[in-house]
């Protein structure tokens, strides 16, 4: 599906200039071939390419109407990049690692972008820098992986052995803390049996970071997450939640769940839906599954009928969005802290609590008779809640 969505967006662009630049993990693993196929693409970039753009782009200055194909294989070592942001940006993802070592059965990523490697530590922390000079109030950590960072180097920065590993990102998220100008540090991505005690009692200690977390924990039968070659249990879930919510009694908690996953059975899929009402997620994402060609799942014969699929989505859906609206209401009356994101056409601002990342999570619409800019932070006392959003005014 995702691929089909892709491609579509590709000719969706097309219309609009004669200058195309098509980058990611499509043109990284089919480069030739849609090059071939695609000819009102200029160029394809694959993910390890990203640094010859702005060369590239002083080329097609000067008119120069050759088309390029630029697909690398993946470097030994992870760099950060010296990036360029929008002026006026208060949030920015940080990613802190590329690849990754997990073999889930549905996912071709580790065949795209290689093996693990942490962005070390002193580049992290510059790169943090130099965003929280450029104005960023919020950081938000992403890898494929972002719990497993530090893994794969010792005290000393050395590479270490695959199964010596130890995670570190308790560690770094400290560092991260004393940086000047950064007020919300928001962690995406993180492996459930990953999330080691270090880590959840620094996110209980450090003001800045969001009492959030974002888990990516797919399903919840064990006979599932076997076939998925995922590393938690149902019961390893139930531990990691309860240890989380005991440290921090605010911590929001996201997840994304696959539903429809090739012999999934009814009973499986009860059991994915226990763990939706008895857990209630705060935030909660459904994907039904989608056949990834090289993979081991993708050629599995016992696949699932995509109404069927859909059925499941639905069902799990419905009932997120009765947890969901239980958790806004809930707010009702507390006053909570809100990032302005932009000003709504009726006068009121659309905005962020500490417990939602952008574009994914909840807006919070907020009434007030002062002015703001996107980026400033204030107080907001909750006075309605919906489904998705909350509303409130804000507290001078």
């Amino acid at each position: 599906d995702a691929k089909k969505e892709s491609i579509e967006r590709i000719f969706d662009m097309a219309q609009y200039g004669k200058l195309l630049i098509v980058s990611g993990c499509l043109s990284q693993r089919y480069g030739q071939e849609l090059f071939d196929s695609i000819p009102e693409a200029t160029v394809m970039l694959g993910v390890n390419d990203y640094e010859k753009l702005p060369e590239i782009l002083d080329r097609y200055e000067s008119d120069n109407d050759e088309r390029e194909l630029h697909v690398s294989l993946y470097e030994k070592d992870m760099s950060s990049l010296n990036r360029k942001i929008k002026e006026g940006s208060y949030s920015a993802t940080l990613k802190i690692s590329e690849g990754c070592n997990n073999r889930c059965t549905y996912c071709v990523i580790p065949k795209i972008r290689g093996p693990y490697r942490s962005v070390p530590e002193d580049e992290v922390l510059a790169e943090a820098e130099r965003l929280a000079e450029a104005g960023v109030k919020e950081l938000i950590l992403i890898a494929q992986d972002t719990t497993a960072w530090g893994c794969d180097f010792d005290e000393e920065g050395n590479r270490v052995p695959a199964g010596t590993e130890k995670y570190k990102l308790d560690r770094l998220l400290k560092k991260l803390c004393r940086i000047e100008g950064i007020e919300w540090i928001r962690i995406l991505y993180a492996y459930e049996d990953r999330i080691t005690d270090d880590l959840i009692r620094v996110m209980a200690e450090e003001e800045k970071i969001c009492k959030y977390i974002d888990i990516p924990l797919q399903h919840a039968s064990d006979n599932v997450l076997r076939e998925m070659d995922r590393r938690s249990t149902r019961e390893s879930i139930r531990t990691t939640v309860r240890k989380l919510r005991a440290a921090m009694d605010d911590i929001h908690i996201r997840t994304t769940l696959i539903v429809g996953f090739p012999g999934e059975t009814e009973e499986d899929f009860d059991e994915l839906l226990d763990m939706v009402e008895t857990e209630k997620f705060d935030r909660l994402g459904v994907f039904a599954y989608s056949q990834e060609e090289g993979t081991p799942a993708g050629i599995r014969e016992d696949q699932i009928p995509e109404e069927v699929k859909q059925e499941r989505l639905d069902a799990i859906m419905m009932r997120q969005l009765e947890i969901s609206l239980e958790s806004n209401q809930d707010k009702i009356g507390h006053t909570l802290e809100v990032i302005i994101d932009e000003e709504d056409d009726d006068g009121a601002y659309l905005g962020r609590t500490r417990y939602d990342a952008p574009e994914i999570d909840n807006n919070a619409i907020v009434n007030t008779n002062m002015k703001h800019e996107p980026g400033d932070i204030i107080k907001v006392k909750i006075t309605d809640a919906f489904d998705y959003d909350i509303v409130g005014e804000e507290v001078v």
